[in-house]
């Protein structure tokens, strides 16, 4: 209403001034590189009254219980918010209120959807940025939005009687990376500056009060000052969730879908073995997509199943193999299935050749638990089990083939795993004086003796093995259940072969 008022006051005097005869053209000259510049600035982030275009302030009703599999994350988080609700108490025992709390941990785990909550729970104003909108390629520029995104928090919070204001910056480790590292360009140092003004600035006994929150998967590169006391009170980890919060992830996501009565949330949870909270209602969405193409009016087990390994390994490709890379693929897979069930029974889920992303077939391992620490056998059965396929190929055609690519770079990085973790011959190293020649040295006796005990322990297996290889290429998928059953059949053969 006030910009069409000025517009018609400005018509209405030019057109005056030009019925008494005067030249307006200067004016309107004027008036027109006036508005250009105004808008250049405005849009660069530097006029002193924009209103932060780009830092908006966003609907935060999610609450802690729409967020599973991050107990503890959650109670350290909610704790860290009671300091924001229960000012006056904690005002009687002398406790400064918190500025900042960062959040770190993985993509996907639900840094963002807890900064949201956090908001609900604190009845606080939420606004919201990233870290690359403060950076750009003018000096001064990421500076200003900084200041401009506080400004707008307090001015938000006053507009809706709020007392409080959460400001969430992802990925800040954009703009908080160490300082003089040498970029050549001062607008990363000037921003982080200023990010550090702010947050010393801030009164905590006054209203509207400001928190910052704010989420990284990069805590290593972030600037000392950033993360010293003061500034960032609190370092929340917010990582991937455990077999029970995989499960309660899966339960939230499946509230709103129509499961089928052979669906067991429980094993998907234990299938999804390493999946974040993004992960798994990708996982949960595509298994209703899967239902939808075949007409389902309900998700089956299978249609998970196929999500994981979708989430895993991608789309089902065009590739076309002929019938004799079929068999040789089929050959490598079951060499890997029969090594995991040798080293821990009952962990295969599945086996196929059916090409997805890169792989032209896989093996779904399960395993019976969810694993932090390994012991040296455990880290070398896995190596046994990465170089199962290579070996199965060499006992079945007496040659080796291009597909164990993968599988030798899984393998030498847990024999560097070992080697680093002092559980090879060379006993304790120190990663900073150990030469790469005697690494690599160490690595290939490591691979060269467990590449041995494989091809020993397949050897009893080698003519039931391309047997069931030739299953394999004609179901294309077999699932754990009937490998196991095959497994069977053949252990008196194997065990008198062995004997």
């Amino acid at each position: 209403m006030i910009k069409e008022t000025l517009v018609g006051i400005f018509i209405a005097v030019v057109i005056f001034l030009s019925a008494r005869g005067l030249n307006v053209l200067p004016i309107i000259l004027m008036l027109a590189l006036s508005t250009l510049l105004f808008f250049m600035l405005r849009s660069r982030g530097g006029s002193p009254i924009s209103t932060g275009s780009r830092e908006t302030a966003t609907s935060h009703k999610i609450e802690f219980t729409n967020i599973g599999g991050q107990d503890a994350a959650k109670r350290e988080l909610m704790e860290a918010l009671d300091f924001l609700r229960f000012r006056e108490k904690i005002q009687s025992l002398g406790i400064r209120p918190l500025k900042g709390i960062l959040l770190t941990g993985p993509p996907g785990t639900g840094k963002t959807m807890m900064a949201k909550a956090a908001a609900t729970y604190t009845d606080s104003v939420f606004v919201s940025a990233s870290g690359s909108e403060f950076v750009e390629m003018y000096v001064g520029v990421g500076a200003s939005r900084v200041r401009e995104l506080f400004r707008k928090a307090r001015m938000i919070a006053k507009k809706e009687n709020k007392d409080s204001a959460i400001v969430f910056i992802d990925e800040i480790d954009v703009v908080g990376g160490k300082r003089g590292g040498g970029q050549g360009h001062q607008e990363y140092d000037q921003t982080l500056n200023q990010l550090l003004t702010e947050m010393d600035g801030m009164q905590t006994t006054v209203n509207p009060m400001v928190l910052v929150v704010a989420a990284t998967n990069r805590i290593d590169i972030l600037d000392s000052a950033l993360l010293r006391p003061g500034r960032f009170d609190r370092q929340i980890r917010v990582d991937l969730p455990d077999k029970d919060g995989r499960l309660s992830i899966l339960q939230i996501q499946t509230q709103n879908k129509p499961l089928a009565d052979d669906v067991d949330l429980e094993i998907i949870a234990r299938e999804s073995f390493g999946f974040s909270g993004a992960e798994l209602e990708s996982l949960c969405n595509e298994a209703a997509i899967q239902a939808l193409r075949e007409d389902r009016e309900r998700l089956e087990l299978r249609h998970f199943r196929d999500a994981v390994d979708k989430v895993l390994m991608g789309e089902k490709t065009g590739k076309k193999p002929s019938a004799e890379e079929l068999e040789r693929v089929a050959v490598h897979e079951v060499g890997h299935a029969i090594a995991m069930e040798i080293a821990n029974s009952g962990s295969v889920a599945h086996i196929t050749i059916a090409p997805r992303g890169q792989a032209l077939g896989f093996v779904r391992q399960v395993p019976e638990i969810d694993s932090y620490l390994y012991t040296k056998d455990q880290l070398e059965k896995q190596i046994r089990v990465a170089l199962a396929g290579s070996c199965a190929e060499g006992l079945t055609y007496s040659e080796r083939s291009t597909g164990a690519n993968g599988d030798i770079a899984q393998a030498s990085q847990l024999a560097r795993t070992l080697v680093m973790s002092g559980l090879s011959s060379l006993k304790f190293v120190d990663p900073e004086t150990l030469q790469q020649e005697v690494l690599d040295q160490e690595v290939r006796k490591i691979l060269q003796e467990q590449n041995e005990l494989t091809y020993q322990m397949l050897l009893p297996y080698q003519a039931a093995l391309r047997e069931f290889a030739l299953v394999l290429v004609e179901k294309e998928t077999v699932s754990g259940e009937r490998f196991r059953s095959w497994i069977a059949e053949v252990r008196p053969i194997v065990t008198e072969a062995i004997a």
